[in-house]
């Protein structure tokens, strides 16, 4: 008399035979071979740590939409991109939250050599030449509306933006930024700029173009931070990207090549994951993504609360851009993963730390 099997029904196949006795799970059993066959790491090396700067001396103003995250007078600006050089961060981007009285409906102080974000690159480039210092060129932290440009009549005017946006690259540097990143989305700025930074012998300074910066919900901290939120009029609909559109973002990024961009920006990151993947793969380009402020602070606020591991979900969020086809990512994160990465190595995420200079 036969007997059922519960666990094997009659003539159901075994799983050696279901798979043709290929197991995948074979190289997951142990770290080692976890380890061995990891396709994507994340190291010191791709690590780009945006900062807010403001003028004064010795102050630190935490921000209350991004926890850990702060206003720093250029003193101690100096003093945190010399931590980060000796965490072998390779670059910082700096941004500045400038006095109100300061700002107008042209955004004119950014044409100021003496202006915070100027004197900001002049310091951390005596102090730590090593260290890259990326600027941003865009009218928004110095204009009374909050805009990215010149406002006219209620239209962001782009011919005139784009000269303005000009002259400050070439003042910015002057200071001695290495790369200049541009956020306007305005037609035209990436050759503008190039062509301005090659007349006054700055052939050696980078661009690295935002290309694709949407027009994004994720930008309210940082808003914030650069004291722009209660300034802002309307939308900027009319100069940043759909989030709906991907194609429209990929003519975007081709223009800014074609004018002599040396990098590739997407803006925000995780939620442009599949625009990452087709910059990359259709232009083979340095690609970057930037882990906006609302991105920062969802996952602070999340751990903050104890919904989810905060360390985890910072290390996985940053290799999935990795894994999308970054070559680095600009985050606030920078300094915390940076020190959890120093001198050790850590294979959660496929975290590894790469650089030499960690060993030193």
């Amino acid at each position: 008399m036969n007997k059922f099997n519960p666990a094997k029904p009659a003539g159901a196949r075994s799983v050696d035979e279901i798979t043709g006795s290929r197991r995948l799970r074979r190289m997951r059993k142990a770290d080692w071979s976890r380890r061995l066959v990891q396709e994507n790491r994340l190291s010191v090396d791709d690590l780009i740590w945006p900062i807010f700067v403001v003028d004064g001396k010795n102050i630190r103003e935490p921000i209350a939409a991004m926890p850990g995250v702060f206003r720093l007078s250029l003193d101690l600006a100096v003093k945190e991109a010399e931590r980060a050089a000796k965490l072998g961060i390779p670059a910082i981007a700096t941004f500045p939250n400038v006095e109100l009285g300061l700002r107008d409906q042209t955004g004119s102080h950014i044409l100021d050599p003496e202006n915070v974000i100027n004197r900001t690159t002049r310091a951390i480039k005596q102090a730590v030449p090593e260290i890259g210092i990326i600027t941003d060129a865009a009218l928004d932290p110095f204009t009374s509306h909050g805009h990215d440009g010149i406002l006219r009549d209620g239209i962001i005017v782009n011919d005139q933006t784009v000269e303005q946006v000009t002259a400050a690259a070439v003042i910015q540097a002057a200071a001695g930024a290495d790369i200049i990143a541009p956020s306007d989305m305005m037609d035209g700025r990436i050759g503008a700029i190039r062509d301005a930074l090659d007349a006054n012998g700055f052939q050696d300074v980078a661009i690295m173009s935002y290309a694709t910066k949407f027009a994004s919900a994720f930008y309210g901290p940082y808003r914030e931070a650069v004291g722009t939120a209660g300034l802002l009029k309307g939308d900027k609909k009319t100069y940043y990207l759909d989030h709906a559109n991907s194609d429209e973002a990929l003519r975007e990024a081709e223009q800014d090549l074609a004018e002599g961009a040396d990098m590739l920006m997407v803006k925000p990151g995780l939620p442009y994951l599949d625009i990452i993947r087709r910059l990359k793969d259709e232009f083979r380009m340095p690609t970057f993504a930037y882990q906006v402020s609302g991105e920062y602070s969802m996952i602070k606020a999340a751990a903050a609360n104890g919904w989810i591991d905060g360390d985890k979900a910072m290390l996985e969020s940053l290799l999935a851009f990795k894994r999308a086809g970054c070559d680095g990512i600009l985050t606030y994160f920078a300094p915390e993963v940076a020190e959890m990465l120093k001198g050790r190595h850590s294979h959660h995420f496929g975290i590894l730390v790469q650089s030499a200079r960690m060993d030193s």
